[in-house]
């Protein structure tokens, strides 16, 4: 891989780069290096021992946060003799934090890993998922909770197959029927 990551290095311009992740003379080389580190791996002269040398397009799953890394990827395949990769971009999954945090790995708290096992994640989704049902169960009961900043719903909507279902479940922790420690069991 790193081969190929010497080629992207060299065929980007730092121009490139500020307008496309709006870095200045003052970014860390860190930042500047990554864009290359990232495209690599969408071609599969970049994993000789997996494809065996065969050239093959390449179907990349990212969340859009990514994108810009691939359209850079997309504009530069040409110029390595590569054929562009195809995205399927994914719906964010947000972290425990909160609707639109992100998953760390260095923060075990805002993630589920695949690795976790069923009790590791029931323990992170009760203690770390930020609900927004109310402080006590007569107020939830009364204003209920808010289920599109709730990330105990947010993974339901990944994860429950029946639709309907979903859709009572939505309504009855939105009218306070369903309290946030009984939305968590699902």
């Amino acid at each position: 891989m790193y081969m190929n990551v010497a080629k992207i290095q060299k065929r980007v311009t730092f121009n490139t780069l500020k307008s496309l992740l709006g870095i200045n003379e003052s970014t860390n080389c860190g930042i500047v290096a990554y864009p290359a580190i990232q495209a690599a791996p969408s071609f599969s002269s970049s994993s000789v021992k997996v494809f065996g040398g065969h050239k093959l397009k390449c179907l990349i799953p990212c969340a859009i946060d990514q994108d810009p890394y691939f359209r850079l990827t997309r504009d530069i395949a040409p110029r390595l003799g590569e054929d562009k990769p195809a995205l399927i971009h994914c719906k964010f999954v947000s972290g425990l934090g909160g609707p639109n945090s992100k998953m760390s790995s260095s923060d075990p708290s805002t993630a589920i890993f695949v690795h976790d096992t069923p009790a590791e994640i029931k323990t992170k989704i009760n203690k770390y998922a930020v609900s927004t049902g109310q402080d006590t169960e007569e107020l939830h009961r009364k204003l209920g909770g808010d289920p599109d900043n709730d990330i105990s719903y947010e993974y339901l909507t990944f994860f429950m197959e029946d639709d309907d279902k979903l859709l009572r479940v939505r309504e009855e922790y939105k009218s306070g029927k369903l309290l946030t420690g009984e939305l968590k069991k699902y």
